[in-house]
């Protein structure tokens, strides 16, 4: 008798576990616990001399009754009406300052009580960082005095930061352009409450619209009322002593941005009719040029509503796009149109055209450049130097272009045309420096531009400094890393004429610190800032990056991690956790690549499976699942063959090493990841559980397009059929616990994906839990839900993986 009640007893602990649906927040063991709880580091800005550091502190996660502050959704966005900013904002809550080479820091005087700070803007003259604080009734606009290390308030809890790009300096560094909620802004409509006036209609006119799956759309006139007031700002002058003037009458403004000789200023202004298929950055808007007494100059563009575009992922609108300041002169406008009515099947020798006109801005523009592909950008230098860069997204081709842009019937040369997904040949990016308008420009040295790469080889990462001529097109190198133990990134250039530059260097259990490198003189090397490793637990785990082959000779590469204390003489076999991500590629050179740096510092997040070595599980992390199709195939058409290939060379390759028990092993993700798991599960034997976060599961709920794939169902139906969980949930026979935010934000990832897919597993007898966090997004914040949810995993892993049964 006793032991029957011993028994029913853990099958009722046992039961509880599995089919409660209402559970208060739980915490892992302590030894995770610890990690997660260790104090950040502070986030780190200097000023472009490198004579002042600004350390901003913040808590690692936000908290669940911070995320369940009043929330609307809206055309895209998230905010909160009370306050009146991003209701998923992330807040720093104190600032240091230091002169750069100094040890020690100087806390800020002046803060506010309970600081909320965002929106870091330093002004022209470097001397000054503008930031708003937000408080229980709203979001004031600060300024902090770098060199006296003191921050004042410049305006009362009424500046409007809903959308984005508040705080704009003027170009004396005396005032600053900011966004304030107007006066008669209306109530907003409780959409809860509200009585409908009518049924919400939508039209299709025959055009197609064949648009992704976007999130927080308007639904209903109401939602069109609500964006509209919370959209609505005056612009005002505020000057750094505090007062404040009009300046633009209310409008919903999007952008702001000045000239570089500051005399116009270029302003987006949203205008209606409104969409309910997609966000607000394609609805109607009106760009137009003021004078810095807020008189209009000119409209230079209005925008129709975005709905229709051709099908592809190259696929863009006509008419003029990308409007920007020209950086080398003093009031130049620059945009981009497309040459093939943004349509990736029309065949075109090019596909944009670049224009630019000078103030006072009128007529058509001229043109001073034609690319291949679609266009991405432009650092401009000098008047008869400057780089443009395009991109195509179906071959992966990139190509750069040394042009004169004083002179368009000079031929632009092509200096790089390439796969840009091939990290070994990557040239690096071009040097800036700031211009006597204090605008990033090339930085030149006579006929000598500077590059900066990663520099990844076949050999490791070795990042570098080339020299590049103008003239000859020629590249010399004058810097390359030489650490083999340790991983240093060039972060920035603070002086390249006297070979002056910033660079962060870490190790495996050394935490990453700053420091300022002469590459001149032979270890040169001065600290800037000396972070303690706050994970001093995990400090003597052993790392390496593993590389294998797939069974059709690919070559692989993933981080292994050994539990802490393992002794590796004895090779005892342990379980372990599979981590990845899905990538597709379009040759199997680019996807074959080593771009892991064995010696990365051991950094464990929330959503890391770096924990469970404290567990006694052997980590596998980053392992490579590339998914390639190479001409005329295209990646997804055999996803699924390349997805448990990819999986059982990795789990042959740590099996081979003698560290794992293959048959407890478990396999997880998060987003694309959390498909991969499923998928898995669903078509191999090789796992024994799986944890799939925030995924899709049903590819026809995504009918144009998802990922990487870009046909729609209608173009290829057996390729959403074959790729969807969903659609395979009777051949699930491994335990797989699911995890969703209720607030899932993410194109395609909405929570019904796991709520239909658990009920599928459910009602064909899988075994399966599906959680629900509540108010998270598609990446988790508050501290409860974290802590839950590596509880949760450490369950699962503790029932399915570790203790499985035979």
């Amino acid at each position: 008798m006793k032991k029957f009640s011993t028994l029913f007893i853990f099958l009722l602990i046992a039961s509880a576990f599995y089919a409660q649906v209402d559970k208060n927040y739980q915490k892992p063991p302590k030894e995770i616990l610890d990690l997660v709880e260790a104090p950040p580091a502070p986030s780190v800005i200097i000023d472009d001399e490198g004579d002042y550091v600004v350390l901003l502190y913040r808590n690692a996660y936000k908290s669940i009754a911070e995320l369940s502050e009043p929330e609307m959704r809206l055309g895209g966005l998230r905010i909160n009406p009370q306050t009146n900013i991003g209701s998923r904002t992330n807040y720093y809550n104190n600032i240091e300052v230091k002169k750069a080479t100094d040890k020690g820091s100087q806390a800020v005087s002046g803060l506010p009580k309970n600081p909320r700070l965002s929106n870091f803007s330093w002004s022209p003259n470097q001397k000054m960082i503008a930031f708003l604080h937000t408080g229980e009734d709203g979001v004031e606009a600060w300024v902090l005095d770098v060199e006296k290390s003191s921050a004042k308030k410049l305006t009362p809890a009424t500046v409007n930061a809903n959308m984005g790009d508040v705080l704009n300096w003027f170009k004396d560094s005396s005032a600053l352009l900011v966004k304030m909620l107007p006066e008669n802004r209306k109530a907003l409509i409780n959409t809860e409450e509200a009585v409908p006036e009518g049924p919400t209609i939508s039209v299709s006119d025959g055009e197609k619209a064949q648009n992704r799956t976007y999130q927080d759309l308007l639904k209903n006139p109401n939602d069109e009322a609500n964006f509209e007031q919370l959209a609505l700002s005056e612009i005002k002058k505020v000057s750094v002593n505090g007062t404040i003037t009009p300046f633009l009458p209310t409008a919903m403004y999007r952008t702001i941005s000045f000239s570089p000789n500051g005399n116009y200023i270029l302003v987006s202004a949203i205008k209606r009719p409104f969409s309910y298929l997609v966000p607000y950055y394609r609805f109607p808007y009106q760009q137009t040029v003021y004078d810095t007494n807020g008189n209009v100059v000119t409209v230079v563009n209005n925008v129709p509503l975005d709905e229709v575009r051709p099908k592809g992922f190259m696929a863009t609108r006509t008419g003029k796009r990308n409007f920007n300041w020209r950086n080398d002169q003093p009031a130049t406008l620059y945009w981009v149109e497309a040459l093939d009515e943004g349509d990736p099947d029309n065949d075109v020798e090019f596909r944009d055209a670049v224009y630019q006109v000078k103030a006072p801005f009128s007529g058509k523009g001229k043109e001073i450049l034609k690319t291949k592909n679609r266009f991405s950008g432009i650092i401009w230098g000098d008047a008869q130097n400057a780089i443009a860069y395009d991109y195509w997204w179906n071959d992966r081709n990139t190509k750069t272009y040394l042009f004169n842009p004083s002179n368009s019937k000079q031929q632009p040369v092509i200096i790089s045309d390439r796969n840009y997904q091939d990290r070994y040949s990557d040239p690096g990016n071009f040097v800036t420096t700031q211009n006597k308008y204090n605008r990033p420009v090339l930085d030149l040295n006579n006929n000598t531009a500077y590059l900066m790469g990663d520099g990844y080889s076949e050999k490791g990462q070795f990042p570098f400094v080339d020299e590049f001529n103008l003239k000859t097109q020629n590249t010399k190198r004058i810097y390359e890393s030489s650490f083999t133990d340790k991983k240093e990134d060039l972060y920035d250039a603070i002086d390249m004429k006297k070979g002056k530059i910033l660079v962060r260097i870490e190790s495996q259990n050394e935490y990453p610190n700053y420091y300022f490198r002469n590459i001149k003189k032979k270890n040169d090397l001065t600290p800037v800032t000396s972070f303690e490793n706050p994970f001093k637990s995990l400090q003597n785990v052993h790392k390496e990056v593993i590389t294998y082959k797939r069974d059709d000779g690919l070559e692989l590469e993933g981080t292994l991690y050994l539990p802490v204390g393992y002794d590796m003489d004895k090779k005892e076999k342990k379980p372990m956790i599979l981590w990845a991500y899905p990538r597709e590629f379009k040759d199997k050179s680019s996807a074959s690549q080593n771009t892991t740096n064995p010696n990365e510092f051991i950094y464990p997040f929330w959503g890391s499976p770096i924990y469970w070595v404290t567990q006694g599980y052997v980590v596998l992390d980053d392992a490579a699942f590339p998914i390639v199709g190479e001409g005329d195939e295209e990646p997804n058409d055999t996803f699924r063959t390349q997805l448990v290939a990819n999986a059982k060379a990795a789990i042959d390759a740590v099996d081979a090493k003698g560290y794992i028990d293959r048959d407890r092993v478990a396999v997880g993700g998060h987003s694309y990841g959390a498909f991969m798991v499923a998928n898995l599960l669903s078509h191999s034997d090789l796992f024994a559980a799986g944890i799939a976060r925030s995924g899709a599961y049903n590819r026809t709920l995504t009918p144009f397009g998802f990922q990487s794939e870009e046909r729609s169902y209608w173009d290829s139906p057996e390729t959403y059929y074959t790729m969807s969980p969903f659609m395979h949930a009777d051949k699930m026979k491994t335990p797989l616990l699911l995890i969703h935010g209720q607030a899932d934000n993410n194109s395609g990832t909405y929570p019904l994906q796991s709520e239909r897919y658990f009920n599928a597993l459910k009602g064909l007898g899988a075994t399966a839990r599906l959680v629900m966090l509540p108010k998270e997004s598609h990446g988790y914040r508050a501290k409860e839900s974290i802590l839950h949810l590596l509880w949760e995993q450490d369950r699962w892993l503790d029932m399915y993986v570790k203790n499985k049964e035979n």
